[in-house]
């Protein structure tokens, strides 16, 4: 079996640090590339506390895509950043696996236009963790029976975009087995604007934003004299990194672009 050569994206971010060191640490795969806006020429292997690399962080895109040779890039930068740097790599022929969150269909649309004209694969998924892929399959399962349901998804404060990928996938994901109606009572009224959270066909979600969170979703049920909560919790950003690894390894399989994990588990 041939070694995956995989760049990262962001390499110097706190998600960026986790995926280079799971790509180090699989045998399948080897790190070749690392790019970032910050810290160029600096050894990788002193952000992540690995001595044994031989990578250097890149800050001109162009010339790294130039110089290395790449199978596979990975992507957990921001939307814009992201939307900004597609367009060059996928006509390198690179894969690229994205956890990027924030873009919105017209930017889905794009990338997988791009992918389908240069026969590249691209893999997006709002949530990397295997646990969370089982919790929207098991809250759309729910829906058929309780249709009343809301949505609290909890992350660190600096993730930028609200709601969560994830509690998005999941609405979309309920949505297809429940009729749209509006929850609560007829004449109910909000003494704060926004108290009640957002809309998405009558099912309310609602984002914290606070220190010490990682990435959290509580989907909760009402019924008749009952109700059911389904939760899941990534406490640390090790969660994702099966998941990515996994993705990497089937991104170039295909052709256009693949959404949600649920989707390539076997």
């Amino acid at each position: 079996m041939s070694i995956i050569k995989v760049a990262v994206m962001g390499a110097c971010g706190k998600m960026g640090r986790f995926i280079s060191t799971g790509v180090v640490n699989d045998p399948e795969l080897e790190l070749v590339a690392a790019f970032d806006v910050i810290n160029e020429g600096m050894n990788l292997g002193a952000l992540i506390g690995i001595s044994n690399i031989d990578v250097t962080i890149d800050t001109d895109l162009t010339k790294m895509l130039n110089e290395k040779k790449i199978d596979v890039i990975i992507d957990f930068t921001n939307a814009k950043a992201l939307m900004k740097n597609i367009s060059e790599i996928i006509e390198k022929k690179i894969s690229v696996v994205i956890g990027t969150t924030g873009l919105n269909e017209d930017d889905i649309n794009k990338i997988n236009q791009l992918a389908m004209n240069n026969s590249s694969g691209v893999f997006l998924a709002p949530n990397f963790a295997i646990g969370a892929v089982l919790m929207m399959k098991y809250a759309q399962d729910a829906a058929k029976y309780f249709p009343h349901v809301e949505i609290i998804e909890l992350h660190h404060n600096q993730k930028l975009d609200a709601p969560s990928g994830t509690a998005i996938k999941t609405l979309e994901q309920i949505a297809k087995v429940r009729r749209p109606f509006t929850q609560g009572a007829e004449d109910e009224f909000e003494k704060i604007e926004g108290s009640r959270g957002g809309d998405y066909e009558g099912i309310r979600i609602h984002s914290v934003r606070l220190p010490g969170y990682v990435a959290h979703q509580e989907v909760i049920f009402g019924g008749l004299g009952q109700t059911l909560t389904l939760r899941h919790d990534s406490i640390s950003r090790e969660s994702f990194i099966p998941g990515v690894m996994l993705a990497v390894k089937k991104v170039r399989t295909w052709q256009g672009l693949v959404y949600g994990l649920e989707n390539i588990l076997e």
